[in-house]
């Protein structure tokens, strides 16, 4: 058969179209086996198809800032591997952060795929592409349960694997996979995690062969380059549109979680000759604890940004990322080097919002006020009343999003840095850990005030009905949401553990012992303002009022809008 040299639309359509088939399908395969309910409840993981030459060519992502995290890590684990020593069912592990672009326990697991020979089945056949599936492991031997708050260096966040075959030839590993086994504390969970790992790069798999088998290496390649190269064209448009200039913005994170010193992060966002540059010039060096982003998460989340900025509506391929230049130094916080501690990865949520922050003061009328300014996370690690099991189980809740320039905010959702990514449901931590929860409910008054007002946080009491620690993850406590266009800030995130006692007390990143009946009150920050809010309508202040999101007294205070009769 002789391949064409040319292709029409539809086909370029349909192979598109089974391409991101490919990486659907994998998730589907994940969250249908995965062990471990941050997987299959809460979807962090990030799901990536590549071409022979690396590139990008479809994703199914979970969480947001694993857009392109994939891209980098893959990259490394293969030049570390080498090409030459990659084969047919072969699946190899990658966790060290500094190329994995992400703490150690997101473990990213990659096989090459190789179209059968039918003349010769013994052979490897010829190298079509690789797939990634990255997904959030709950244990491996680190020197805390659950999560690490306060290491200081790599060593203590668990055993490293810098790109070792787990599977080789179709075949399991068994003492790497014992060896996982061995240094985990949640040994079932992990190794089932793998293994739903493995299915979903075998789904991955056999979709993509069927797709070579049916249309043939020349005409997917040949798909392949016009559609990155449709998307590359589609981007630079883009840019050349956007405003063009410098800007800077600069934010705190409270801590690095081994000191109580604030943390500055400073970012630089220039649109100009064609690119979209975010340089991070300016933050602060690398710190003590495990705050520091490796430098493939802090191009990730630099995607994040540009992407929503310039084509929000087209599935992403590498195509998408020509015109972007991310840059941070080696040794400061945003290009975190070996021993540096790298687990609490909260910063890439912030930085997040800081390049949004930027973006704003050049480009007012496309961007959104700061939604919640982070992602406040808690988790509960014990043993189970009733099973007497460990179990580690880890939610992040909901914040409200920032009032833009023509609408609310949306009301208790999850942060822009997650997408796709859900809470875990109430049911799920109730069942699975000695938490029960008293009250989950939006917060009136808790969005900031103007023109558009911003969504409204979270509140949530919890009542401890066993023994444990209970952790809190969250690096914005101390700082207010930004507001835009004389929109009013809300208050920031707020956590209290022992609430109403004598050890009542505000905190950010910790682990707290707790005993049956201590209790727990997570505030969520609501969503900045955006514009001055005696601009807002009367009618939306009386609905907003009715329906519990402002108070009649805020209604008064911040939009002069009378509710019921004067006191």
């Amino acid at each position: 058969m002789t391949e064409p040299t040319a292709i029409d639309g539809a086909t370029v359509e349909v192979i598109r179209s089974h391409l991101a088939a490919v990486a659907e399908e994998m998730r589907s395969a994940l969250v249908r086996t995965a062990f471990n309910p941050v997987i299959y409840e809460v979807h962090d993981f990030g799901i990536s198809v590549y071409d022979a030459r690396l590139r990008l060519v479809a994703e199914s992502t979970g969480l947001s800032r694993f857009l392109g995290a994939n891209d980098y890590s893959i990259g490394r684990g293969v030049e570390y591997v080498g090409r030459e020593n990659l084969h047919p069912g072969d699946v190899v592990l990658l966790n060290y952060p500094y190329w994995n672009a992400a703490h150690s326990y997101d473990a990213t697991l990659f096989a090459p795929v190789f179209q059968p020979d039918g003349a010769d089945p013994a052979a490897d056949g010829e190298l079509v592409g690789f797939l990634c599936v990255r997904a959030h492991w709950m244990d491996l031997g680190a020197k805390d349960p659950g999560y690490v708050l306060d290491s200081t260096d790599l060593h203590q966040e668990g055993i490293i694997f810098p790109g070792t075959k787990v599977f080789r030839r179709g075949r399991p590993a068994d003492e790497i996979i014992e060896l996982i086994r061995f240094n985990s504390r949640l040994p079932d969970l992990v190794v089932g995690d793998l293994h739903a790992q493995v299915a979903a790069l075998r789904t991955g798999q056999r979709r993509l062969v069927d797709l070579f088998d049916r249309y043939g290496r020349s005409t997917v390649e040949t798909v392949v380059d016009a559609v990155v190269a449709a998307a590359e064209a589609s981007t630079a448009e883009a840019v050349a549109a956007l405003p063009q200039g410098s800007w800077t913005a600069t934010d705190w994170l409270d801590d690095d979680g081994v000191t109580d010193e604030p943390i500055l992060m400073r970012v630089t966002v220039t649109v100009a000759d064609g690119t979209f540059t975010v340089d991070f010039d300016g933050s602060s060096p690398a710190v003590p604890g495990p705050v520091n982003l490796p430098l493939g998460a802090t191009i990730a989340t630099a995607r994040v940004a540009f992407k929503a900025i310039t084509t929000p509506a087209e599935q992403t391929n590498a195509g998408h990322f020509a015109a972007l230049r991310v840059r941070a130094e080696p040794g400061t916080l945003f290009h975190a080097v070996y021993p540096a501690a790298t687990f609490t990865q909260w910063t890439g949520t912030v930085a997040l919002e800081l390049i949004y922050r930027a973006l704003a003061q050049g480009m007012p009328d496309r961007l959104a006020a700061s939604s919640g300014g982070d992602v406040p996370g808690f988790m509960m690690v014990g043993r189970h009343p009733e099973t007497g099991q460990l179990f580690a189980v880890s939610n992040n809740d909901p914040v409200g999003w920032g009032g833009t320039p023509d609408h609310d905010g949306m009301n208790a959702a999850n942060h822009l840095c997650q997408t796709q990514a859900r809470n875990t449901p109430v049911e799920v931590l109730e069942a699975r850990t000695g938490m029960f929860f008293e009250r989950v409910e939006m917060r009136t008054d808790s969005g900031g005030p103007g023109r558009f007002r911003g969504g409204v946080g979270l509140r949530r009491d919890i009542r401890f009905v066993s023994a444990g620690e209970f952790l809190s993850v969250i690096k914005k406590t101390r700082s207010a949401p930004w507001a835009l266009a004389g929109g009013g800030q809300p208050e920031p995130n707020q956590v209290i553990v022992f609430p109403g006692t004598d050890r009542e007390a505000r905190v950010s990143t910790r682990r707290t012992a707790m005993l049956p009946g201590d209790r727990v009150t997570i505030l969520t920050a609501g969503g900045g303002g955006h514009g001055d809010p005696a601009l807002r309508d009367p009618a939306a202040v009386r609905r907003d009022v009715a329906e519990g999101y402002v108070s009649p007294e805020a209604a008064l205070d911040s939009y002069q809008v009378q509710i019921g009769e004067p006191r």
